[in-house]
């Protein structure tokens, strides 16, 4: 007997061997029956990952195989852990049936081969998608020196280029926020951490990604064209960016290429260039603490579908510097603030439109089911109801959209006749195609579902051309269908002319068994039925799918004019609800805001029901003659929030939004710095204060005469007079150098001195009142200088203890006299101020001496003499 080879590879484990070679930097998710099974370092890495059970299957060069596994069925939720983890996934199914690799050999291994590649960037899955977020994957070529970016987001086939340079790349990844970026194998390692920074995973690719002749045939391929100058003129660059994401596509979706639309070409200019640090700093998306709760997307998001969503992200992060855009976009706003009716209207059948772009990409990445196509036709036949509402003399852009949403009625049709109200949602299960759509699928269903009613009137006819009432149609395992008859009557089944048509099965005892030709025929109609039925509706499903990727750049162009139509619907009911305005825009150099608000705080307040937000003019323009504001007052004044609302305000106006305002003109802006708190950067090794310098030197290097500026607190993180110096150098600096609308808000009082020097300053502070020694904060802001900060009244509402607060009003106005007496160093006060001397501080030992004295009276035993003698015994104690 042979002895067998312990080192031998079973030929199920050499098929993965071999498929995972293919792909080393990916998990595997092999396809086992129900299961998808992961082996080796692949399953010991899952296991950590998703917390499941780790076990072993056989062995591998004498040693065991780790094996982990996940059902089938439930695998999106855990490819979402994964993902979220930094995995990429490669899905492996079997490409045929167990039955089918049987014939080759019993010990035949079932056809298995990657289907797709899962990465971050490459998502299509709603459970694995936020549906209010874009998910975009970016590459990153660099072509001698010249670089670009260009982002697709598979899941609705947005696609996009731009030119870059290494200072504007940083600012780009923030706004995008990309789930995974493509980038040369000879500058990944470069990018890294800029990568990183903004969130996403980096992936290298070979060169021969983004070379830019191969992109160019890739891209023409793709969509069907002679010459890319049909969309606009691209540099060797930019077409090497586009070309990487398309070759990324057909390497991860095995050659199932999304549906992705023309790219379009953005111009820098285009755009308010914001970068990571103002956006961090402005809580565009995300609070400081990272939740999306508190940010300003979150608090004027009233959008009713995810393209809607996606649309107002999209606006927000990037809003527009044409201003016939802006003024195309208010205008719609304007359309539905005027007509309340028709915007509820609008509003209501909005909330009724699916997801149709997702439901479109899917579709053509073939991962689609019967509810994508419901939700096309859902959307699609919503679309139609919304353009008949809509009245004429429409402005522009709605007028644009309402076109765009028509003309779909014959697809309509097709998929409201061909498909069942609430199908399954996979095709491969069958029972989405309505009654009455094929003859041949509603026979095969029939058969299957009423084969006892079809057998039954068989035998009813039988009986009848028989004239035997004891006749009956049976089955088994062994016969099947037959007809049965008792012995007695058997002789007259077996004489002509009935014996042409029961064909003699089996005799038993006491009955006789027979068969007929149809009876054969509907047996077989029966097993076959369900498998029948399966078959006609898949193809129904592929015949379907045609018809729909037929009309598939009319779909994408009405869920892009539901989604305009829905953002401006939703932008009317928050400028309605919040009494908002249409700001006045145009190219001047002006920034006149009257009664301007903080959109998240004004909310937060009436939440919390603290009263009305304390509404602010603000006015940077040239009719001022004072485009830099500088801002004094004490802490917990509102310094900080005023500082952010007037940036706020303009990103609203210029994304086409209605502004938190009574009044708004503002000349357009195309820059947008903000430095506002900082905190340390510990892994890149910087402190608060580098963190600071770092943002400030941005600033001043890149703004622009056209660009708004808001500074917080500049030169806090280092010693009083090098903070003083640096915030004095820099507000000089961006009033004679940067001549850009400012404000600076500061606690060094000093600097109010500076308006007497720069014309173009104007000094602002917060009003606050005194009452009894405690600090009221008016939050209202007009011209003047503060006089101080308030640090200690604002240090006891913070609830230091009252010793502390006490002590650090002496240590105040010693050092305020001694700077007035022109003695203000440290070394000259600390005599003066027991608190630093060798012993302990009299000071805080006489209140614990009091406190121990006070221990010891038992108040309800004093007489009044007793009383006033300790009132006297104490204030001693205390004059002392």
């Amino acid at each position: 007997m042979a002895v067998k080879d312990p080192n031998a590879v079973t030929p199920m484990m050499a098929q993965y061997l071999e498929i995972k070679d293919r792909y080393p930097d990916a998990l595997m998710f092999y396809r086992m029956g129900d299961f998808y099974e992961m082996f080796f370092e692949d399953a010991v890495a899952a296991a950590a990952a998703l917390d499941i059970a780790l076990t072993k299957r056989g062995k591998h060069l004498g040693k065991d195989i780790a094996m982990c596994g996940v059902p089938h069925h439930a695998a999106e939720g855990y490819l979402l852990t994964l993902i979220r983890k930094g995995f990429r996934v490669a899905v492996t199914e079997q490409m045929e049936n167990p039955a089918e690799a049987k014939k080759r050999g019993y010990k035949a291994v079932v056809k298995r081969d990657v289907v797709r590649l899962v990465t971050p960037g490459t998502l299509t899955e709603d459970s694995l998608l936020n549906a209010r977020q874009n998910n975009y994957l970016v590459a990153i070529s660099d072509v001698r020196d010249d670089m670009a970016i260009s982002w697709a987001d598979v899941s609705t086939g947005d696609f996009h280029v731009a030119p870059i340079s290494r200072v504007t790349l940083g600012p780009i990844l923030a706004r995008l926020a990309p789930r995974e970026v493509l980038a040369p194998d000879s500058i990944a390692e470069n990018l890294r951490e800029i990568v990183e920074e903004a969130g996403a995973a980096l992936t290298p690719l070979a060169a021969a990604s983004f070379d830019s002749t191969a992109a160019s045939a890739r891209l023409k391929g793709l969509f069907k064209i002679k010459s890319l100058d049909a969309f606009g003129n691209f540099t060797r660059s930019e077409v090497a960016a586009m070309g990487a994401i398309v070759d990324y596509l057909d390497i991860t979706q095995r050659g199932k290429l999304p549906l992705l639309r023309a790219p379009v070409k953005e111009n820098r200019s285009s755009v308010v260039q914001i970068d990571a640090a103002t956006r961090r700093n402005l809580e565009l998306i995300r609070s400081l603490s990272g939740e999306r709760q508190g940010a300003l997307l979150t608090t004027i998001d009233r959008t009713l579908t995810g393209g809607g969503a996606r649309l107002l992200n999209i606006r927000l992060t990037s809003p527009s510097t044409d201003l016939e855009i802006i003024t195309a976009r208010h205008d719609a706003v304007q359309h539905f603030v005027d007509d309340r009716i028709l915007a509820d209207i609008t509003r209501e059948v909005l909330r009724r439109v699916p997801d149709m772009e997702r439901a479109l990409s899917r579709l053509a990445l073939d991962r689609g089911g019967p509810r994508d196509m419901t939700a096309l036709r859902d959307g699609l036949a919503q679309a139609a109801t919304m353009a008949k509402s809509l009245a004429k003399n429409l402005p522009a852009l709605l007028q644009h959209a309402t076109n765009d949403m028509q003309g779909h009625d014959t697809l309509v049709d097709l998929l409201e006749n061909a498909l069942a109200t609430d199908p399954p949602l996979l095709a491969r299960d069958g029972g989405f195609v309505a009654k009455g759509f094929d003859a041949t699928l509603d026979e095969a269903r029939k058969l299957r579902d009423e084969g006892r009613s079809v057998i039954a009137g068989m035998q009813a006819e039988y009986a009848d051309i028989t004239g035997i009432t004891a006749l009956k149609i049976k089955h088994n395992n062994v016969l099947g269908y037959f007809v049965e008859t008792p012995a007695s009557h058997a002789v007259k089944m077996l004489a002509e002319p009935l014996s042409e048509t029961f064909i003699h099965r089996q005799t038993t005892a006491n009955q006789v068994r027979f068969t007929t030709v149809p009876l054969s025929e509907m047996e077989t109609k029966i097993l076959n039925a369900s498998g029948q039925a399966l078959e006609v509706e898949k193809g129904i499903f592929a015949r379907l799918r045609t018809d729909i990727m037929d009309n598939a750049a009319k779909i994408a162009q009405t869920a892009k004019a539901l989604a305009e139509i829905d953002l401006a619907a939703a932008l009317a009911d928050i400028a309605v609800g919040e009494n908002w305005v249409r700001p006045q825009m145009d190219a001047s150099r002006a920034f006149t805001i009257e009664g301007g608000r903080h959109p998240v705080v004004e909310q937060a307040l009436r939440r919390a029901g603290d009263g009305p937000f304390v509404a602010n003019d603000c006015d940077l323009g040239p009719d001022s003659g004072r485009p830099v504001w500088l801002l004094t007052g004490p802490n917990m004044a509102g310094k900080s929030t005023f500082l952010r609302q007037n940036a706020l305000i303009a990103l609203l106006a210029q994304m086409g939004a209605f502004v938190p305002a009574s009044r708004a003109h503002i000349g357009v802006i195309d820059q947008l710095f903000s430095r506002v708190g900082a905190a340390d950067d510990l892994a890149r090794g910087r402190s608060t204060f580098m963190v600071e310098m770092v943002e400030t030197a941005a600033i001043l290097n890149q703004a622009g005469d056209r660009a708004l500026v808001i500074l917080d607190e500049i030169g806090r993180g280092t010693a009083t007079y090098d903070g003083l110096s640096i915030a004095w150098a820099t507000l000089e600096h961006l009033h004679d150098v940067n001549h850009c609308r400012t404000l600076f808000a500061t606690h060094y009082h000093e600097l109010t001195a500076l308006s007497k020097k720069l014309n173009g300053l104007r000094n602002a502070t917060v009003s606050v009142r005194e009452w009894e020694g405690d600090v009221i904060f008016l939050h209202e802001v007009h011209e003047g200088a503060a006089d101080r900060s308030y640090g200690v009244q604002v240090a006891k509402l913070a609830g230091l203890p009252s010793a502390v607060v006490e002590r650090a009003k002496l240590v105040l106005e010693a050092l305020e006299k001694g700077d007035r007496e022109g003695s203000g160093k440290a070394e000259t006060l600390i005599d003066d101020l027991p608190l630093f001397s060798a012993t302990p501080a009299p000071v805080v030992r006489k209140i614990s001496e009091i406190e121990e004295h006070l221990k010891q009276v038992m108040p309800d035993e004093l007489s009044a003499r007793e009383a006033l003698t300790l009132i006297y015994e104490l204030h001693a104690m205390l004059k002392n």
